[in-house]
């Protein structure tokens, strides 16, 4: 079992995990740390020992809802703390670099919000220092991967039920992102990278490359706009410039030969957080909405066109052996978002024991992979040009 920092063994059951971030994903990984022995047999139960955050007012009442120990405004204090295992970085996308880099430096294992960086330079730097940090596993907290529809659509096309894939058709649309919503660090290219892009492509990019099990080789074409370019500063009267992506589309091909449609939008009226994936292959197709997020659609082709059709499964069941589903409710008894967050912390304690999660665990490396797809994406609509992966390093 891993020691702390000063590299003394600790023969313990617990893990001590630190977080940076008190805000949106500050609360989701929270509750997720929080409640994932209640509902996991696991070789160590969570300890939620240090949370961090800029914001001192809030801080405390922060730390004491969600059950941490103590709380410090300065990330550098969950760097250096000997009793910490693991840090989570929950910040947003400029502020992961430095506390990550810290951390793995000092030994402790890291869970980083997606996209992994706001650049693919930074995102580079990250990849490497996980790769020196031979002692430290990283994950990055793509957690649609958990829901258990996607997780069984991973395991149903592993065991070959759609055969050879041949068409990856992905959107992820919101409509929170028009002119009466504020500014924030999400709408500045400085604090963000980009918009929609980084936000929501980021999502189903690794969702695709997930569930296909290939990368993708060229993007081919893609557009992006910023409709959006004012937005009120908040308490005042005031407008700043909004520099980042609402929305980006992009045609892309695997290696394996599979083509690929992506779509993400904050200004898609009518949706609220239609985050959706089919994939069609010669023997089966796919289809899931996270809206109805404990559905996965399935279509034998096999089956010939009497009985072929779309059949709807509920993936909640215990008996169905459906991932994770046997660790919460009885069957359509239903899930939500926080649960996707929960099974991942589970696997995350899972992997650090040496035990192999449920469905593959996305690390730094493999959340390069997709920062690297972005920004093909985006060097393709800036240029108008097609861009092969191999260029983008």
């Amino acid at each position: 079992m891993r020691g702390p920092a000063t590299g003394n063994p600790r023969m313990s059951n617990e893990l001590f995990v630190g977080l940076i971030g008190q805000k949106f994903m500050g609360r989701a990984h929270s509750n997720a740390w929080g409640q994932v022995n209640r509902f996991f047999d696991l070789p160590r139960r969570v300890e939620l020992q240090a949370a961090c955050g800029r914001d001192a007012d809030e801080l405390a009442a922060f730390s004491a809802r969600f059950g941490w120990k103590t709380h410090t405004t300065r990330w550098e204090d969950l760097a250096s703390d000997p009793k910490l295992d693991l840090v989570d970085v929950a910040t947003p996308n400029h502020l992961h670099l430095a506390p990550a880099i810290a951390a793995l430096e000092a030994g402790k294992h890291v869970a980083c919000e997606k996209p992994l960086a706001g650049t693919l330079g930074e995102a580079r730097q990250l990849r490497d220092a996980a790769k020196k940090a031979k002692r430290s596993k990283t994950f990055v907290w793509f957690n649609y991967r958990r829901c258990p529809a996607v997780a069984l659509a991973r395991q149903l096309i592993q065991e070959g039920k759609l055969g050879e894939i041949h068409h990856v058709r992905a959107q992820y649309l919101q409509s929170w992102g028009g002119p009466d919503t504020p500014l924030s660090w999400r709408f500045q290219k400085k604090q963000a990278g980009s918009g929609a892009h980084g936000d929501l492509n980021a999502h189903i990019v690794d969702l695709a490359r997930f569930l296909t099990g290939d990368e993708i080789g060229e993007i081919h074409g893609a557009v992006a706009r910023t409709f959006v370019q004012e937005r009120g500063i908040p308490g005042t009267d005031k407008k700043g410039k909004s520099d980042v992506d609402d929305t980006v589309l992009f045609l892309a091909s695997f290696r394996g030969g599979a083509v690929a449609s992506f779509e993400a939008s904050r200004v898609a009226t009518g949706h609220l957080n239609a985050n959706q994936i089919e994939l069609n292959g010669d023997k089966g197709a796919l289809r899931f909405s996270f809206e109805s997020m404990n559905e996965l659609w399935f279509h034998d082709a096999t089956l010939g066109p009497r009985t072929a059709g779309w059949r709807r499964i509920v993936a909640t069941s215990t008996a169905g052996e459906h991932p994770y589903a046997a660790n919460w409710w009885p069957d359509a008894h239903v899930l939500g978002y926080e649960h996707g967050f929960t099974n991942m912390a589970a696997d995350i304690v899972r992997s650090i024991a040496g035990i192999e999660p449920v469905v593959a665990l996305p690390d730094f490396a493999d959340a390069y992979e997709t920062q690297r797809v972005l920004e093909a994406a985006l060097v393709s609509a800036k240029e108008r040009i097609a861009v092969r992966l191999s260029e983008i390093r």
